[in-house]
């Protein structure tokens, strides 16, 4: 019984590190050709394994649950293959949970397969090679995809293949010397803010589940479901326990198969993409218009029929069940939050919808669970009321209002010129002062009561708030930078009227000329008045010229955390002098699906297709010289690419910025003394 539940934890864990899309994988791999003779050809599969990690060999023990290495090769009449892979003898370590012994390769391995060449003719052998790497616990997944080129072999001849060793060949003879060398790595590593932003949104999650608790469908449910534990004594303070365990269990079923839908290589598509946003943006109105009263979202009677029945079995199968029916009864209430915490994931890694689904579940079961295990404080508890129908309205009136940003994120990344960000702003004024009149009663929706607001002191405080928040956003419509939620507007850039920038380039801040006129320029524009270029290659012939330095800015249309980061730090005057004297500044759109490069320049992905857009040529660049995937992600380079600082990321402390920038800045000015 142990093992099966050390497995199944094992399983989840595995699951849960399944979130390499916007990191780089441990194990790098070069390949080559070696001719052993004229019909015969060696392909090797070198692999370079970063400190720390291991990667698991091909064979493994029965017993052991770790995912071994394994080659496919794409058929071909072109040639046949002699006996499997080889590989060197691998490093072996006893498990004693699992009574199995593990094996794997660290720093370094070969892997050879002989071919035998049956076409005279130049061809290439492709496939892809799979495993898994781990360190201290932490597995992510391996994947690459090979090629090799044969040519210059003449089958007619009929030379013998010569025998592969079934034994390999030593991992001594596997030298660094082999490995092709990548481009310089970064010298920072990556920052605290990825953590600090899943663990902000799993905070995040777990309030949204204690607002999911309040709703009118889940609130009542709780004096039903501890007093029925409460009788039980002893017993049922475990039974209660399990309870929780229970909902927790199915909200994290659900956010695996979210992350099997959404995660991973699926992150930029939803992130992105017009039709998931759109749908997504359709979703968030349905739950409003469901939140307000006009409709009710609810699931077939014989779901919630079927698992009640099934919880009246008693034992452990009967609380499952009794925890499936809470998750049924509350959906029309919890829905719009737990979709709003699940969508919200979308974009992002893995780990980030089972993370969701964690934390929503535990701000519903855990208050279920401690009320069980001391039911005297049930009469400390509010009673349910009008108060929660005013809750639902709040949130109806977020969901419209976050419903918007779904909508930004296309059309910004297809330049659709719908949402400006005066427009933006626009509705979330009106939005938000329509829910200032709703609490002072101005308004009523279908499922409320006649309720004499003037005996509410909490919502006529609450009502202050928003028209205050209402007010703060009205300069925005004017240019004011609004740095407390311009993460969630469209760029400044859109802003049709700035004044703010009106008064800048007046008083002679942007005094800075450039060398060439940018391409791409009559669609993208750099925020504050900032100028530079939005192409790669450009941006470094300019350096090159000037004797300049680079600022990378690999960003996004619909990047967040990009806007945040621009207007805390990109606005201040030192930031935007340095980047009008002493760098180049390139602002890399990673996600544009509009503007088209030239044929000329002959970009290709991994498979071998064309890349014809701007965004595809700078996630090419930032993936294979850089070795990043995420946005914002920024670096100094010199003017040949190679890196002098960086890399970093969402930095708000502008001291640490500048720091970041003089870095690059100091570096290039003594590699330029040097020379």
């Amino acid at each position: 019984m142990k093992r099966i539940a050390t497995l199944l934890i094992f399983s989840i864990i595995t699951l849960l590190s399944w979130n390499i899309s916007a990191q780089e994988s441990p194990v790098k791999w070069t390949f080559k050709t070696v001719k052993v003779n004229d019909s015969v050809a060696e392909l090797q599969c070198l692999a370079t394994i970063d400190n720390g990690w291991h990667f698991y060999s091909q064979t493994k023990d029965a017993k052991c649950i770790e995912i071994p290495a394994t080659f496919t090769f794409t058929p071909d009449a072109k040639y046949k293959r002699i006996g499997k892979v080889q590989e060197p003898k691998a490093q072996e370590e006893y498990d004693d949970l699992f009574d199995c012994t593990s094996r794997f390769f660290t720093k370094a391995v070969t892997f050879r397969q002989r071919v035998q060449v049956l076409d005279d003719q130049p061809f290439t052998i492709k496939g892809k090679v799979e495993g898994q790497a781990c360190i201290d616990g932490r597995c992510t997944p391996v994947e690459q995809k090979f090629s090799f080129d044969i040519a210059g072999y003449h089958p007619s001849k009929g030379e013998a293949a010569p025998a592969q060793s079934d034994a390999g060949v030593s991992e001594d003879t596997v030298t660094r010397a082999e490995i092709t060398p990548t481009d310089t790595p970064a010298d920072e590593p990556a920052p605290a803010e990825k953590e600090k932003s899943l663990w902000g949104y799993f905070w995040g999650a777990v309030f949204g589940g204690l607002i999911g608790l309040l709703m009118p469908c889940v609130f009542p449910m709780i004096p039903m479901t501890v007093s029925f534990f409460s009788k039980e004594g002893h017993k049922g303070k475990r039974d209660a326990l399990l309870y929780g365990f229970f909902i927790v269990l199915i909200f994290i079923l659900f956010g695996l198969v979210l992350s099997a839908i959404f995660g991973a290589d699926m992150g930029n598509i939803l992130s992105t993409h017009w039709i998931p946003n759109i749908l997504f943006a359709v979703i968030f109105l349905i739950f409003a218009f469901s939140l307000l009263g006009y409709f009710e979202i609810t699931l077939p009677s014989s779901w919630v029929n079927g698992s009640a029945k099934r919880q009246r079995q008693g034992g452990i199968a009967g609380i499952f069940f009794m925890a499936l029916t809470l998750v049924l009864v509350s959906f029309s209430c919890t829905l719009p939050i737990a979709g709003a915490v699940a969508l919200n994931a979308a974009g992002g890694t893995f780990l980030k919808p089972i993370i969701g689904m964690l934390g929503f579940s535990l701000g519903i079961a855990v208050p279920f669970t401690f009320f069980a295990l001391f039911p005297g404080l049930l009469k400390k508890l509010p009673k349910s009321g009008g108060w929660m129908n005013t809750l639902k309205v709040i949130l109806a009136f977020v969901e419209l209002a976050f419903a918007l940003k779904f909508i930004n994120v296309p059309d910004q990344t297809y330049h659709w010129g719908i949402l400006d960000r005066e427009v933006y702003l626009a509705f979330w004024i009106v939005l938000f002062s329509l829910l200032g009149l709703y609490l002072l009663g101005k308004i009523r929706f279908p499922l409320d009561d006649d309720y004499p607001v003037q005996k509410s002191w909490f919502r006529f405080s609450l009502s202050i708030f928003v028209f205050a928040f209402v007010v703060y956003m009205i300069p925005g419509m004017f240019g004011a930078p609004l740095k407390a939620i311009s993460g969630w507007l469209p760029p400044m850039t859109t802003q049709d009227f700035d004044i703010s920038n009106i008064v800048r380039t007046e008083s002679g801040n942007s005094t800075y000329q450039l060398d060439e006129e940018p391409l791409y320029a009559d669609k993208l524009e750099i925020p504050f008045g900032i100028k530079g270029y939005f192409d790669y290659d450009q941006a470094l012939r300019v350096a090159k010229k000037e004797g300049k330095p680079v600022f990378l800015d690999f960003t996004g249309h619909g990047c967040t955390n990009c806007r945040n980061v621009e207007n805390a730090v990109w606005i201040d005057p030192e930031v935007r002098r340095i980047f009008a004297e002493e760098v180049i500044v390139a602002t890399l759109y990673a996600d544009d699906k509009v503007i088209q490069i030239p044929e000329s320049e002959g970009l290709v992905d991994a498979d071998g297709d064309p890349i014809t857009t701007l965004g595809g040529k700078n996630r090419l660049i930032e993936q294979t010289k850089y070795h990043e995937n995420s946005q914002p992600c920024y670096f100094v380079v010199d003017p040949d690419g190679n890196i002098l600082s960086g890399p970093t990321y969402y930095e708000r402390d502008k001291d640490k910025y500048i720091k970041f920038l003089r870095k690059g800045i100091d570096a290039y000015s003594r590699k330029v003394g040097k020379n």
